[in-house]
């Protein structure tokens, strides 16, 4: 089998890492040793906001009347479609008890985090479906305190369909911070005196060094990077639709990967024909990202066959995956590594972006190997439970003060033996 690489990446994800590495170990050790005013200091600096860190009820209702109603609707659209279907995964998993041998019990016990951050982009782009996928999200998880926080613009402060978008979905304070500076206040605590416990959400090179980095002293819903499509279609693809939709993700930034993987010659040539096309006809800003990401992270790679393709595929891992051939089921079955399926040309990424109702927040840089999107599961402690009887104890503890000795942890047995002797006077038990 043959792979053929008609356009490949100058890049890869791991493009300047570095160097972002090193900026944000820096602003973090000087948020925590600085505290509340560092953050501000930063929001300054960086945002050019020098209002109060938390939004106050006022804005937030000022927000509100500065939203359109068909904004409202559609924002409620969304909520309603993400909400419903996280409740439905939360119905996926359940508390349960079972009886593993005679008188002994062990259980599963389902429990929300305590503070949750949820970050927001409201940089180059407002990213109002970002709010809802993360807040309501924890929300339906039963998480009590949901910190938001969002990126503000100058002197306007934070875009006003973010925060009423945070607001619907329940978020129970919002911060006009983004950034590191907004990832630091919420893992830190700073304004709120609550220290999130798991921060959630997308955000760009910066945003997503700073949670890895605090990955330990927090929890964090996945290691990610820049967002990525690919795109797997053989000869019976619309050249057009592929085309759009890895502009699609193309204009999220400059460093945002797209890949067509296909079996078809004159599609490839097809596509790669469109992109110029499309790029130029978007607004300067998309235009300026589309244009550098598909330059730089762009590829198209030809394969002779769809286990080829769905085998490329599987190794890219990619965040959002497509599949427009006449063998979707096959590659449905088949593949193994994404963070979310788009099958056939019926739906686009787009959809699930923005309001078709599963999570958009989901895993890049390859983390699709291992792990997939933001769910109601995140925001879950799946702990265990154990009791038993008197009388379990002679079978369990024989077997535990055995295991532990063969490993030489003497203390271990002994706190089995005190039992056996206690439950069962002038027996011999080994």
């Amino acid at each position: 089998m043959t792979v053929i690489f008609l356009k490949k990446a100058q890049k890869n994800p791991q493009t300047g890492s570095d160097e972002t590495r090193k900026i944000v170990m820096d602003m973090l050790a000087k948020i925590e040793a600085g505290g509340e005013e560092t953050a501000l200091a930063y929001g300054r600096a960086l945002d050019g906001y020098t209002g109060e860190a938390i939004v106050s009820k006022e804005v937030i209702a000022a927000a509100a009347a500065a939203v359109s109603p068909q904004l409202k609707t559609d924002i409620k659209f969304a909520y309603d479609r993400v909400t419903k279907f996280a409740k439905a995964q939360l119905a996926s998993i359940e508390e349960f008890e079972t009886e593993l041998s005679p008188g002994l019990w062990a259980g599963q016990k389902l429990i929300p985090v305590e503070t949750a951050g949820c970050y927001v982009p409201g940089g180059r782009y407002a990213h109002v479906a970002s709010a809802i996928m993360s807040i309501a999200t924890a929300k339906v998880a039963g998480v009590g305190n949901v910190v938001a926080c969002t990126a503000p613009h100058g002197s306007d402060g934070a875009n006003p369909a973010i925060i009423y978008a945070m607001n619907l979905c329940g978020a129970n304070t919002i911060l006009s911070l983004g950034g590191v500076q907004g990832i630091a206040s919420m893992a830190y605590g700073l304004f709120t005196g609550k220290p999130c416990r798991l921060l959630v959400g997308p955000g760009n090179r910066f945003v997503a060094e700073a949670k890895r980095l605090l990955y330990g002293r927090v929890g964090i819903d996945m290691f990610a990077g820049p967002t990525e499509i690919a795109v797997i279609a053989d000869a019976t693809a619309d050249a057009t639709l592929v085309a759009e939709d890895l502009v699609s993700q193309a204009e999220h930034g400059p460093d945002s990967p797209a890949w067509l993987i296909t079996t078809s010659q004159k599609l490839a040539d097809e596509v790669m024909t469109q992109m110029d096309q499309h790029i130029n006809a978007l607004p300067e800003t998309a235009r300026n990202a589309a244009s550098t990401a598909w330059r730089d992270y762009g590829e198209v790679i030809l394969c002779d066959t769809d286990e080829e393709a769905a085998r490329i595929s599987d190794e890219y891992a990619a965040e959002h995956l497509e599949v427009h051939t006449s063998k979707n089921d096959w590659y449905t079955a088949r593949l193994r590594n994404y963070g979310s399926l788009f099958i056939g040309e019926e739906t686009t990424v787009t959809y699930g972006d923005k309001c078709s109702g599963t999570n958009h927040i989901l895993p890049t840089k390859g983390a699709a190997h291992y792990t997939g999107g933001l769910s109601v599961h995140k925001f879950l402690k799946i702990v265990t439970t154990q009791r038993m009887t008197k009388e379990a104890n002679r079978e369990v503890g024989q077997a535990a003060a055995r295991i532990s000795r063969l490993e030489g942890m003497e203390a271990h047995a002994r706190a089995a033996d005190v039992r056996l002797r206690k439950y069962f006077p002038g027996e011999n038990l080994g």
